[in-house]
């Protein structure tokens, strides 16, 4: 009698549910064609992972070529390539997380406090219009402005900070800190967009409190402001992080003009263009599917790490 009374309750939740998706249909029927992409797209190829355990030849049947075990993990361990790549990924990742992460965030903090309401849409305007223009684009437009006879070495002529023109995307030492600005300047703007909406959903009336209580400028932006939008910067942080790895891949590959610049190889090199260097372009699959399952593996990691990390500190995590 008990266990019948049981399994009347856990259909009962369970027909209630049944009943909300059907009066959802119509939202439900739209969920389906993304479901397929996923599947199709994100899923599917996972089968093809298989290779980087195998010695894939062009032609061979995935999942059916010679087994090789790790083999392909100890190619690319051991390569002479492995610890320049690794340290120029995390090197970029890092200064675009020290320098370009925290750039939107001051800029909404900043058009927060302005008055002039066509001003400040003026300049959130103009700030995120870069991000629609692609990186094709963009590469083009920086390889020309840096060239010796560029826009940038004539300023800095005639504003006598240098004297010789400087060959900036001919200089190893002067990559990093191009993809770095490069990144800022075309992403700031669009990813403010998101800190501005977090700060308008802020109770004003916890402004006008501390103005009672007399708090200053400073003292609202960082005990009110930053406090409201502090989730919002941890996810994005966590998001950040966990693809701190795979990032870059476009940008660095057309300013290098498609990995051909190998004047700046030693700090362009990273993990992407690597797995495109060595992996596709010499037909070596197997290799490029094991550098790539490294990266995946990576990512997974840090998105953990990052996640358990601000959970600890802040509360604030993903899951």
């Amino acid at each position: 009698m008990e266990g019948s009374i049981g399994a009347r309750r856990a259909r009962k939740p369970f027909q209630q549910h049944l009943r909300e998706l059907w009066r959802q249909r119509d939202l439900q029927v739209m969920i389906f064609p993304w479901m397929l992409l996923v599947i199709v797209f994100a899923y599917i190829p996972l089968y093809g992972l298989i290779i980087a355990f195998q010695d894939y030849r062009l032609g061979d049947a995935i999942g059916f070529s010679r087994w090789a075990g790790l083999e392909n993990f100890r190619m690319f361990f051991n390569s002479p390539d492995f610890w320049p790549i690794m340290r120029n990924t995390f090197a970029i990742s890092f200064l675009k997380m020290l320098f370009a992460f925290p750039a939107p965030i001051i800029l909404a903090l900043m058009l927060n406090e302005v008055r002039g309401i066509k001003f400040k849409r003026s300049v959130q305007t103009i700030s995120y219009l870069p991000y629609f223009i692609s990186w094709v684009v963009v590469a083009g437009l920086t390889l020309d402005f840096l060239k010796p006879d560029g826009s940038i070495n004539s300023l800095l002529m005639s504003l006598n900070i240098i004297d010789s023109p400087i060959a900036f995307m001919n200089e190893a030492k002067y990559f990093w800190g191009v993809i770095v600005v490069t990144d800022i300047w075309k992403g700031i703007g669009w990813n403010a967009i998101i800190y501005i909406a977090a700060i308008a959903s802020i109770n004003p009336e916890l402004y006008q409190a501390a103005d009672i209580d007399g708090a200053g400028r400073m003292r609202k932006v960082w005990h009110i402001t930053m406090s409201g939008i502090k989730p919002t910067v941890v996810i994005l942080l966590i998001l950040t992080t966990g693809s701190i790895i795979q990032s870059s891949f476009d940008q660095v590959m057309l300013l290098t003009n498609n990995l051909q610049n190998t004047l700046v190889y030693e700090r362009s090199e990273i993990l992407d263009t690597h797995i495109l260097r060595v992996g596709m372009r010499n037909m070596r699959y197997s290799y490029a599917t094991a550098a790539g399952l490294f990266r995946s593996f990576v990512s997974v990691a840090l998105l953990l790490s990052a996640n358990f990390t601000a959970k600890k500190l802040s509360d604030e995590s993903l899951f």
